[in-house]
């Protein structure tokens, strides 16, 4: 079962529960996949595809919560870590930060960077860690690492 029809059958599943909040998410997650499918190369999306539009998602809500949270506004941020949850159940695994740091670590001695070598032991790690790390933690990793 592809993600596609795995999040269409969560769908269906919500509607027949009532899970208001799932169905919200779920359906979010469908209209952005619709927009990727008919935006650009006017392909069916692929699971790889589908993950980068959670990830995308998941951030969104990620930057909400904190600009309710900078506003004081509790119960929308409330609102918006209730679907972060819904949305990260179909996540792909991210790694550790631990686990990036070793990655990391053995790219620089592979590479055997320098200070000077940011750029290249970034585009190696971005490439090894594709869709399992997220960007802002490589980079602070990276930084950690070559200081």
């Amino acid at each position: 079962m592809s993600l596609k029809e795995k999040i269409l059958s969560d769908m269906k599943e919500a509607m027949k529960n009532k899970d208001e909040l799932r169905l919200r998410v779920l359906r979010s997650i469908k209209t952005a996949i619709g927009y990727f499918e008919v935006e650009g190369e006017k392909r069916e999306a692929t699971d790889e595809d589908i993950q980068k539009i959670i990830l995308k998602e998941i951030k969104k809500r990620q930057e909400s919560i904190e600009a309710y949270r900078q506003a004081g506004r509790e119960d929308l941020a409330n609102a918006e870590q209730e679907e972060l949850s819904v949305l990260q159940e179909y996540a792909p695994k991210m790694l550790s930060k631990e686990e990036i740091q070793e990655i990391v670590k053995q790219i620089v001695q592979e590479l055997g960077a320098t200070k000077n070598d940011f750029g290249k032991v970034m585009k190696e790690a971005m490439t090894r860690l594709k869709g399992s790390a997220d960007g802002k933690i490589v980079n602070e990793v990276v930084k950690e690492m070559l200081s």
